[in-house]
């Protein structure tokens, strides 16, 4: 069953909920707060690019992989227009960070042999004993330009003969936040930031002028690393949705309006 068809595990009663995903991965969770009775605001922190020169992506996509590694739903889509005929590989064994690129694979028409169980980040993904020993195995990983080194450097380690194909970048979109601080305490009873990135963003978008205002608002991240972030940077109230997808965001959510009713 889709996300927008689940039952709303709580009613949010009319709160402004600042949605902070890129604009084209925002539009299911905002369906959802709203489906719950909340104030969806859409403010994105984070545009998603092609990259400009792809031809020596396309050369490296045609090379022979034992293991082709997705690290984000952005990483298959913008991969697969670059695969010969638009297609995935036969050949390598496919792996995936998450349920929502494992879902790109699949509708791409490959599920994906290794994703990790329950988590979503680099470190569950090294877990799998099928990564433990990559001795001269050719691994390629498919991600944003500048992702996080932990997943390569390890591979590495690992005896893998690793390249990257970095096929789109994350760029901070042209935003005016003026608007938005001026109605803050009016509008904005929540937030949620999907991953550190995000957050650092929002920050900067919002300026010294809205410091203040952005740590006393309740916040929902989607990991722990991004957890001990915030909490690092000073928020009053920090809650973890356990997982990236929309209905794990919206459950974290009503935990926070309804702590004792949800946990």
């Amino acid at each position: 069953m889709s996300d927008n068809r689940t039952l709303p595990p709580c009613d949010l009663a009319g709160r402004g909920v600042l949605i902070t995903r890129p604009a084209a991965r925002a539009e299911a969770l905002c369906r959802l707060v709203e489906a719950a009775g909340g104030k969806a605001i859409r403010f994105p922190t984070i545009a998603i690019e092609p990259i400009a020169n792809r031809e020596p992506i396309r050369e490296l996509l045609t090379r022979d992989w034992d293991l082709i590694l997705f690290v984000s739903r952005n990483a298959v889509e913008h991969a697969l227009p670059l695969f010969p005929g638009h297609r995935l590989p036969a050949k390598p064994r496919l792996g995936a960070i998450g349920a929502a690129t494992a879902q790109a694979l699949t509708l791409a028409g490959r599920p994906p042999e290794l994703v990790p169980p329950g988590c979503f980040d680099s470190e569950s993904l090294l877990t799998l004993p099928e990564l433990a020993n990559l001795a001269d195995r050719h691994v390629l990983i498919v991600r944003g330009v500048g992702g996080r080194g932990l997943l390569g450097n390890t591979l590495v380690e690992r005896g893998a003969r690793l390249a990257y194909a970095e096929v789109y970048r994350r760029v901070p979109p042209i935003t005016d936040a003026a608007p938005l601080l001026t109605r803050w305490r009016q509008d904005v009873q929540l937030i949620t930031a999907t991953s550190g990135e995000i957050l650092d963003n929002l920050f900067t978008l919002l300026g010294r002028d809205g410091r203040h205002l952005l740590l006393d608002t309740p916040l929902v991240v989607v990991s722990k690393r991004t957890e001990k972030t915030a909490r690092a940077l000073g928020f009053a109230r920090v809650e973890s949705a356990g997982g990236a997808s929309d209905t794990a965001v919206l459950a974290a959510l009503c935990r926070v309006i309804e702590p004792r009713r949800l946990r």
